[in-house]
């Protein structure tokens, strides 16, 4: 059985278009392709990175203090959530052009030295193994294409980083446009999920 991965970042919770599109995208998957694992960072929020923090991964494991071993293990269980995945979801509203302050204080947390990624004389080589990034983006405007979505290429970017190239980006915008074109919006994206999901549970 495969292991799927849900991030949900809306401060809306269960209202939030996007983790509503994420529990679509997990009904319609063949019963007992995957097991999922969820991170809600609604109701279990990260704080912002803290140099201590940082400075708890640069120290050598076997000279950590508690507090340090505390620290480090927030970015340690992230980490291990992902490489564990087969597959990745992410929930990604819009929030004034940029991604949700909470799932930066994640990725914040994934991208380390070392151990996702490595510098070297060609550049930076990403260490995490390939997989499936399926990442609904949810917008009140329409922005896909244009200057001023600044997220397609922050995440194209970060992922690609550490080494996670197959991203599938399913975009549901206008959603504060009418009823119908948000409607219109939601069902084009759930198509586009349906599609998504037979070739990842395949």
């Amino acid at each position: 059985m495969k292991q799927l991965l849900v991030i949900n970042s809306s401060i809306n919770g269960d209202k939030g278009h996007s983790v509503q599109l994420t529990q679509h995208f997990l009904a319609q998957l063949p019963q007992g392709s995957f097991s999922v694992d969820s991170i809600d960072l609604n109701t279990s929020p990260l704080p912002h990175l803290a140099m201590s923090e940082m400075a708890a991964w640069m120290t050598p494991a076997e000279q950590r203090s508690e507090q340090q071993q505390q620290l480090a293990a927030i970015s340690d269980e992230l980490i291990a959530r992902i490489k564990a995945a087969d597959v990745i979801v992410l929930g990604v509203p819009m929030y004034n052009f940029g991604v949700p302050s909470q799932l930066k204080a994640l990725l914040d947390r994934v991208a380390r030295a070392g151990i996702t990624f490595k510098y070297t004389e060609q550049g930076p080589v990403g260490l995490l193994d390939d997989k499936p990034v399926v990442i609904l983006a949810t917008r009140g405007g329409v922005y896909q294409g244009t200057a001023m979505d600044s997220q397609t290429p922050f995440l194209q970017s970060f992922f690609n980083f550490v080494g996670l190239n197959s991203l599938h980006f399913v975009y549901a915008e206008g959603l504060n446009m009418g009823a119908d074109a948000q409607q219109a919006a939601l069902s084009a994206a759930s198509q586009r999920l349906l599609e998504i999901g037979e070739a990842v549970a395949a």
